[in-house]
């Protein structure tokens, strides 16, 4: 599968979410969408990332911007994340992994000398057309909601 690459229209999908929605990319479409992946709900990493997110909602909103997460995790668990955290926006479940290869995030990783598949944590933003504006692979998670703010932030101006 090529890599994707900014100016590539967005795979579509259409996914299970939490409170037993279901979520496709087209739904937004007149949107901006801050479309991230994330290994696992409730580990260290991911919940900061997401609740960077939850965090700064407000100003993504004012920017026509949609968040929404997506990893392996089951509705069911997504349901148990949103509730802890007291997330403010969609989670996506890609059990099957479909829209994980779509969007190349599902990578062999290493850990302790062990290689193994999982979710490479990336991000993509994605234009009010269904275009990839940006994409963030490898992501640190600290700064990096202020990166994708800041990405928006010049396109807007």
């Amino acid at each position: 599968m090529p890599e994707l690459k900014p100016g590539a229209k967005a795979p579509s999908f259409k996914l299970p979410g939490d409170g037993g929605s279901e979520i496709s990319l087209a739904q937004f479409k007149g949107q901006k969408v801050v479309l991230y992946f994330y290994p696992k709900d409730d580990t260290p990493g991911c919940t900061t990332e997401s609740c960077a997110f939850r965090d700064n909602l407000k100003e993504f909103e004012k920017l026509n911007t949609q968040i929404i997460g997506i990893s392996k995790d089951s509705p069911k668990s997504h349901d148990k994340f949103k509730t802890k955290y007291k997330l403010n926006f969609p989670l996506a479940s890609d059990e099957d992994g479909k829209t994980c290869e779509a969007y190349g995030v599902w990578t062999e990783k290493s850990m302790y000398g062990k290689k193994y598949m999982g979710i490479e944590r990336s991000t993509f933003l994605i234009d009010e057309q269904g275009k990839i504006e940006h994409i963030w692979r490898n992501v640190k998670v600290d700064g990096h909601v202020d990166e994708v703010k800041s990405a928006l932030m010049k396109k807007a101006a």
